[in-house]
């Protein structure tokens, strides 16, 4: 293989002086003398046929093409101080990485905060998040895509070496438009009286496994939407209706942009729970699952 003459002391030192303004300031920071400096950069610039620096007054100032060669060395120098830190975390038990996937009935925002407390503690590891729907968020773990599932419901796959939790109880409530013929009929009303409506539905994520359906009324018309966030926001500009988490939509509904319409078989409760493999013990992942649980509240509906 062809060896580069740019080495890592090489963007090290081009870097000091940049950052010094100087070849002495930039020798005394990097506890070498002087001389040490311009033979590594009058060597680099002998391999690369280029200038890399030039004299302004007292300064030594990089040329177009030393500052290209800088500016790219950077992202070397961060990318090896991030393999550093990584190796470093892994060894002590640490992931470099967790990947998460919280089902669509979970509000993000609610998420965010424990995360943020997370990251704050252990900011070396990375945060891979996405947003999964019903049966597609079992999918991404069982395969292997994601490390923890937050906010899945029932049922969980028969599948060895996966642990999970109860995590929390969401009511469920079936809600239209304001001004909706349904907001103003007789109620309770029954399942049968909404099949002539257009109703919202949510697509399962799930790419190879069966995908499954929650509240879907069969015989009336829908409209699919990839998330319950476009779900709310459907209903609210009058698409549909639909059956939606209360706490997501408690806003809408004392704003008056829904109505919730009473049901003859009453409010829904959905039970999710977070699920992990028993494979990953690792400490970040042990760490994260402590903070969400303890963060838990009604709130995350």
């Amino acid at each position: 293989m062809h060896s580069s003459p740019i080495t890592i002391e090489a963007l090290l030192v081009l870097d000091a002086i940049d950052s010094r303004g100087s070849f002495a300031a930039a020798a005394e920071q990097l506890n070498k003398v002087p001389s040490a400096l311009s033979y590594v950069v009058q060597k680099l610039e002998q391999q690369l046929s280029v200038t890399l620096f030039v004299r302004q007054g007292r300064r030594s100032v990089l040329t177009p093409a030393g500052r290209h060669l800088l500016v790219e060395g950077r992202k070397v120098l961060a990318a090896m101080s991030k393999i550093t830190e990584q190796t470093q975390t892994i060894s002590h038990g640490w992931e470099p990485k967790i990947r998460i996937a919280f089902d669509s009935i979970i509000d993000i925002e609610c998420l965010l905060e424990p995360l943020a407390l997370f990251l704050n503690e252990h900011p070396n590891v990375e945060v891979d998040l996405c947003e999964e729907v019903m049966n597609g968020g079992w999918e991404a773990l069982t395969d292997g895509r994601v490390d923890l599932l937050i906010g899945a419901s029932a049922p969980i796959p028969n599948q060895q070496g996966i642990r999970s939790s109860k995590f929390i109880r969401l009511s469920n409530v079936f809600v239209v438009p304001m001004g909706h013929e349904l907001a103003s009929a007789a109620q309770p009303i029954n399942k049968n009286d909404i099949k002539d409506y257009r109703t919202v539905v949510v697509h399962d994520s799930a790419q190879h496994e069966v995908p499954w359906s929650s509240n879907v009324i069969e015989q009336s018309r829908h409209f699919f939407v990839d998330s319950v966030a476009h779900k709310i926001q459907a209903i609210v500009a009058g698409i549909g209706v639909g059956f939606l988490p209360l706490k997501r939509i408690e806003p809408y509904i004392n704003a008056g942009k829904l109505v919730e319409v009473d049901m003859a078989d009453g409010r829904q409760s959905i039970d999710t729970v977070i699920a992990w493999k028993t494979v990953n013990q690792g400490k970040g992942l042990q760490r994260l699952r402590q903070i969400i649980m303890h963060c838990q509240s009604s709130d995350w509906g």
